[in-house]
């Protein structure tokens, strides 16, 4: 069996990457969202370090650098990056949580609690809706409630999990 080199290996993990971010960007899409973010949050899962320049999220996401600036914007306002000073430099650059779908999780409440305030306030505005309607709008605000109350479960269980899943590593059983 032939070995492979360092640069098989190194054009094989580049090859993975590229397909990665491609395949994330596709699923980020179908979701509703523009493919450009979904390509940088994709490069973004798979950076080496703990934050990169605009640049190198242009060069490594494939997208163009003004792209990188307005999606990186939209991705701050839903919580999956922030931006964190560089060091030695008065620039900036882009950083995701380790945890950034438990981010999400935590940062999702808003969203939760501006649609079930704009169910209630339709409920509370309009008292000539349809019965189905009248339903409809119950159910948006109740499911809203419901789901924000059930944040701290989830996110309670999610910190367990991943409490869990730490100590089976630190025993030599993790994935």
């Amino acid at each position: 069996m032939a070995e492979s080199t360092g640069a098989a290996d190194t054009d094989g993990d580049e090859g993975f990457r590229d397909d990665f971010v491609r395949g994330f960007s596709e699923y980020w899409q179908s979701q509703g969202r523009p493919r450009t973010e979904g390509r940088i949050v994709g490069y973004l899962l798979l950076a080496d370090r703990e934050a990169v320049s605009a640049e190198e999220i242009a060069d490594g996401a494939r997208v163009s650098r003004g792209s990188v600036s307005q999606s990186v914007r939209r991705l701050r306002e839903m919580g999956f990056v922030e931006m964190v000073g560089a060091p030695d430099s008065r620039s900036r650059l882009v950083a995701m949580d380790e945890d950034v779908w438990g981010g999400f999780l935590r940062n999702e409440r808003s969203y939760l609690r501006r649609q079930r305030d704009l169910a209630a306030s339709a409920l509370e505005r309009l008292p000539s809706l349809s019965p189905p309607a009248r339903n409809r709008l119950r159910n948006m605000h109740d499911y809203m409630s419901w789901l924000d109350d059930y944040h701290d479960t989830l996110l309670s269980h999610w910190e367990e999990f991943k409490a869990g899943r730490d100590r089976g590593e630190a025993d030599g059983g993790g994935a």
